[in-house]
């Protein structure tokens, strides 16, 4: 396999953003110099870095009782999101996360 079909690290970005949140993809996005895994790494530390502000603002709706709600959703969009992301960095796509603030730009 080359190195340009090579999408392990890739897949491997978004599984540790599921597990570690934003260290994992930090450490890969500072650790490797290939091009195609950064842009991984950037997108999913877009989509951990959005995850952190909207878990602070359930924290706070929580004194309306909607933040319980909103934050087990936000749990299972984040299990659902990095699977996807995983999967589609398989296939070789570089998946964009839904409702994600772009931080990182790609390049």
């Amino acid at each position: 396999m080359t190195k340009k079909n090579d999408t392990t690290l890739p897949v491997l970005t978004h599984i540790l953003s599921w597990l570690t949140g934003f260290l994992g993809p930090l450490i890969i996005l500072l650790a490797t110099k290939d091009k195609n895994a950064k842009n991984h790494a950037r997108l999913a530390l877009n989509w951990q870095f959005s995850m952190l502000i909207y878990v602070v603002i359930s924290m706070i709706l929580m004194f309306v009782f909607i933040g319980f709600l909103t934050l087990f959703a936000l749990a299972v969009m984040n299990i659902i999101f990095c699977i996807v992301a995983a999967v589609k960095a398989g296939n070789g796509i570089l998946w964009k996360y839904p409702m994600s603030i772009p931080f990182f730009k790609q390049q």
